[in-house]
């Protein structure tokens, strides 16, 4: 065992504050690192001390190994914890710091290496007996190979990176037509995120669960379970709201999926806390193994809610070389726990990512609600990083006093500066289907998502008043001169007050020429001057907040000129592609 006494963050946002506190209750000096753009953000502010780290483009801060390393060297850091996303999964990262006689808070590179790679951790699971959708047998290395494995898989199938996490590089193919396309697609921002273009096919199951189960291995040979969790709720192959323990699964299913996580951590050997994914068909009763995290998940407030365990704190632990120091018998679940993903992205323009300032926030107060935020008022939201700040979670004795409590935290939920997803997941938790639990990992993308906003406010019809209580509430999302605004609209009067948790967010509409909707850097740029395209052509793919984001033309044209490249940065509303109109044909030609 090696004493702990200070800890480097090699993280940034949320998940660095909330490690920063797990340091303080066990009495560590807490060591934050930061990136030009992150000078006084807040877990710099709540850090014993913080550090500079570089320029802010990721990959010139916190994905910079040997500046990290050279931050720990100088602070004296006894060990680093990655958190999540950023290095947290890279094998390389995890072999320099223990080669620098630092302790990495997480397993050892060899097994983050192993069930990093998708393709091996669905060799491993297979070793174990873990059932597995049909895949191909490893990376498709050019479009004839993916034809061949698509043949033998069937479509619907699943494209997907074989490194990384977080949804990102995944594509849906629903038929041969659609299969090129998505494989360079997923392959280009697995490249962007990962570093590494490899992707490989899968079998889709349209209706779904995402289950998974939260295990704690020590180097002692102890290792136990924190129960499963839900994550069907999902946008783009990213989570956004997630509950523990997972609804509607019979006695035998929950216990089958337990024993293979644990079977599968015993057999290749983990240490510390992991993730072990799964697909459930709850109809059937069967399960898929998906892929296993070797990491802290966003989600793992859920689990620490009902089984009263810090899971941050027993990661440091365990990484010291200590025991767990309690057992499997000694894991009590209680209760149910539910978790709201806050992000500054727009549910009513396709959960676009938004940058800026946070002008005012008003976070829920409640004996059973626990917000975990990395932003307060006067904070900024960065293109550079993830569009989440934070997580709302809500504890209940059963999953329906969860349920009610998260949505009245998110009801109490004051955000100015950005929109944020809170309204949109304030209404997808009074669904029918989920309060049925009878939803699946496609419900939200193709039954509930909110209609765009309206191309202009009506002008006002005032009819004869009504007392407001006897009227039903509707919420309507309208564009005005200022921006968009949702509000709540009581039967045919004309009163309007705006609703808890939105802010005005200008939306830039165009019929002339493509403007840039977000911040964000040019991923390809899909046509040349003088080229026709027709309206709804892919002119320009953008990327910011880890979304990547078509940019069409409005119109038929020619394209004169293209004003960025591959790699620029652009800001909301530059001009990225002037199009002429196209002349029609003079009479008689």
């Amino acid at each position: 065992m090696r004493p702990l006494r200070s800890v480097l963050i090699a993280n940034r946002g949320e998940v660095a504050v909330r490690i920063i506190h797990a340091c303080r209750e066990l009495g560590m000096r807490s060591i934050a690192v930061y990136s030009d753009e992150d000078r006084g953000a807040l877990h710099t502010r709540l850090a014993d001390e913080a550090h500079r780290l570089g320029p802010a483009a990721a990959s010139e801060s916190y994905l910079h190994a040997e500046r990290v390393l050279a931050v720990a060297g100088r602070s004296g850091a006894d060990a680093i914890h990655p958190g999540y996303g950023l290095l947290s999964e890279n094998p390389r990262f995890a072999s320099v710091v223990l080669d620098a006689g630092l302790i990495f808070i997480g397993p050892s590179p060899q097994v983050i290496a192993q069930m990093g790679d998708k393709v091996a951790a669905r060799e491993a699971a297979q070793r174990s007996g873990i059932p597995q959708l049909p895949g191909s047998t490893g990376p498709v290395p050019d479009l004839a190979a993916a034809v061949q494995a698509a043949e033998r898989i069937g479509y619907p199938l699943l494209i997907k990176a074989c490194f990384g996490g977080g949804g990102r590089g995944m594509r849906i193919v629903h038929c041969r037509e659609d299969l090129e396309a998505g494989l360079q697609a997923a392959a280009r921002e697995a490249n962007a995120a990962f570093g590494c273009a490899d992707v490989y096919l899968e079998r889709y199951v349209p209706r779904g669960r995402h289950v998974e189960v939260q295990i704690l291995a020590d180097a002692h040979g102890n290792i136990v379970h924190l129960g499963d969790r839900d994550c069907s709720l999902q946008r783009r192959h990213q989570k956004l709201i997630e509950e523990a323990p997972a609804p509607g699964l019979s006695p035998g299913l929950r216990r089958a999926l337990v024993d293979a996580a644990l079977m599968l951590a015993r057999d290749v050997g983990y240490r510390n806390a992991g993730t072990v994914e799964f697909l459930v068909e709850t109809r059937t009763d069967d399960f898929y193994f998906l892929e296993m995290n070797t990491r802290l998940q966003v989600e793992h407030g859920v689990s620490e809610l009902i089984s009263g365990i810090d899971i941050v704190q027993a990661q440091m632990r365990i990484a010291a070389g200590e025991p767990l120091g309690f057992t499997q018998q000694d894991v009590q679940m209680r209760g149910c726990a539910m978790q709201a993903r806050i992000a500054a992205e727009d549910p009513f323009e396709q959960f676009r990512p938004h940058s800026g300032t946070i002008r005012h926030m008003r976070t829920p107060l409640g004996p059973w609600l626990r917000f975990d935020v990395g932003i307060e008022a006067g904070d900024s939201i960065s293109r550079y990083y993830d569009s989440m700040f934070g997580k709302l979670q809500a504890w209940g004795p059963d999953r329906e006093s969860a349920r009610k409590r998260l949505a009245i935290g998110l009801a109490s939920l004051e955000v100015e500066g950005v929109p944020t997803t809170a309204p949109c997941l304030r209404e997808v938790l009074a669904q029918p289907d989920f309060v049925a639990v009878t939803h699946d990992t496609g419900s939200l993308e193709r039954d509930w998502l909110p209609r765009s906003a309206l191309p202009s406010a009506p002008a006002p019809v005032v009819r004869e008043a009504e007392p407001a209580s006897a009227l039903c509430e509707r919420r309507v999302r309208l564009s005005t001169s200022q921006g968009t605004i949702e509000v709540a609209v009581f039967g045919h009067v004309q009163k309007a007050r705006p609703v808890r948790g939105v802010v005005q967010t200008a939306t830039l509409q165009s019929d002339v020429d493509p403007l840039a909707p977000i911040d964000g850097a040019v991923v390809k740029v899909c046509v040349q001057a003088g080229q026709r395209v027709e309206k709804g052509a892919v002119l320009v793919i953008l990327e910011a907040m880890k979304m990547e984001l078509p940019v069409t033309a409005p119109r038929a044209g020619i394209v004169e000129e293209v004003r960025v490249a591959a790699g620029d940065v652009t800001a909301r509303g530059n001009l990225l592609v002037k199009l002429a109109p196209v002349q029609p044909p003079v009479a008689g030609e």
